[in-house]
């Protein structure tokens, strides 16, 4: 009785440690390595502060920046910066992010 009581500990210590791995990223002893994610809503609003159409270039920038993790700087321009970024197309073909 009381192997089986040791054994079922160990199971369930097990299950925990496994769920606790799983929760913060951590596979097969190695560290799992995140990009740490940048302030979108800040970039973005700098990158369009000048715009003449604020809230559109924002929705894009802000599209764009969530699924790149990358805002060129400046307030135009200097793509090569973030290549997801500029390479980024609308349905018509035409360049999605400002």
């Amino acid at each position: 009785m009381s192997r089986l009581k040791t054994t079922l500990v160990i199971v369930i210590i097990s299950l925990v440690m496994a769920q606790e791995a799983e929760i913060y990223g951590v596979s097969g002893g190695s560290p799992a390595v995140e990009a740490a994610t940048i302030d979108c809503q800040g970039k973005c609003s700098y990158r369009c502060s000048k715009a003449s159409r604020y809230k559109m270039c924002m929705r894009a920038c802000n599209t764009c920046c969530e699924r790149c993790n990358c805002v060129p700087p400046g307030t135009s321009g200097n793509e090569d910066q973030c290549p997801c970024y500029a390479n980024m197309t609308t349905h018509g073909g035409r360049h999605k992010c400002p």
